[in-house]
């Protein structure tokens, strides 16, 4: 057995600055390390960005209209001859023939885009035309202004609006003889309709549409032809007074009449639109072509011998 001695016995000290010095050169290295990769992350996820945004901005630098010019382009010629093909062989019986859709079609397509093109009348063809005026106006007006409603609330694309007509069909005469006294006053064929007191004058739709310059105009309504009907005798009045009033754009209009066989078409469009006015016409469409004209004319028609029709007494 061996003794202990007690002078032998060491006793070690662990000073506690050492051990303070070597925690604190952990936790430096420790803050270093976690500071690296913090500045690692960052830098990777900005130079994503920056990547990604470069690309977006060489991409719209390079293609700056690409889908722009996509959606401002004209539609193909397929697509419009498959759209008239069918809308032309519709089971429904007030529906357009062919060769009453071409003519329109083909001014529609030669119209500067945008194209405005005003509509008398919610018809088979409504959608049609919205089609055909492809990146264009088009506006449609309608005496009914439940179903007026109704489109547009089916169909927001749709702009249409009601108006209250106030003729009669039994008085196309005493309108026209009325309008012929009130040629140089209210019913001249330069005016703003808004304001005017001409009866066969259309005066209650949105201020907005009296500015338009109008560079197609379509009467296929109103729909009622029966006698206490209101006829097609103020949208054609309207329709002549709109392309001759225009402001600016192209001066010339080109105005259809549907159903042109009808004996109010025939001779309202003889006096407010004229023959030396009439570029083409088939048994149920007539195409006349106004231009615009000085605010201080008083005659719709320049040449009063040639005309389509009796005149009405």
């Amino acid at each position: 057995m061996k003794n202990v001695n007690p002078s032998n016995t060491r006793l070690i000290l662990l000073h506690p600055y050492i051990q303070k010095q070597g925690s604190s050169n952990r936790l430096w290295l420790l803050a270093f390390i976690s500071f690296l990769t913090t500045a690692f992350v960052v830098t990777l996820i900005y130079t994503r960005e920056y990547s990604t945004t470069a690309v977006s901005a060489t991409t719209a630098a390079t293609f700056p209209s690409a889908t722009t010019a996509y959606s401002n382009a004209p539609l193909p010629s397929t697509v419009i001859n498959t759209l008239l093909h069918y809308a032309s062989r519709s089971n429904d019986s007030f529906r357009m023939s062919y060769s009453e859709l071409k003519p329109i079609s083909d001014v529609l397509r030669k119209c500067s885009s945008p194209c405005n093109f005003l509509v008398f009348g919610l018809t088979h063809e409504t959608f049609l035309w919205k089609a055909l005026n492809h990146n264009g106006r088009t506006v449609f007006i309608d005496e009914n202004r439940y179903y007026a409603a109704y489109v547009e609330q089916k169909h927001p694309e749709i702009d249409a609006y009601d108006v209250q007509y106030t003729t009669k069909m039994s008085e196309m005469r005493e309108l026209m003889a009325s309008t012929r006294e009130q040629v140089r006053n209210e019913c001249r064929p330069v005016q703003n309709l808004l304001f005017s007191e001409c009866k066969l004058a259309i005066n209650d739709l949105p201020n907005h549409a009296y500015e338009v310059d109008w560079d197609v105009i379509l009467v296929d309504g109103p729909r009622e032809d029966w006698p206490n009907g209101p006829g097609r005798m103020s949208a054609i009045f309207t329709a002549g007074v709109l392309a001759r009033s225009k402001k600016g754009g192209n001066p010339k209009t080109h105005v259809f009449v549907h159903d042109f066989c009808g004996e109010v078409e025939r001779a309202y469009s003889e006096e407010f639109l004229c023959r030396e006015n009439l570029v083409e016409s088939t048994e149920k469409l007539g195409h006349f072509v106004l231009e615009r004209m000085d605010p201080n004319s008083f005659h719709f028609c320049g040449n009063r011998t040639h005309r389509l029709h009796h005149p009405v007494h």
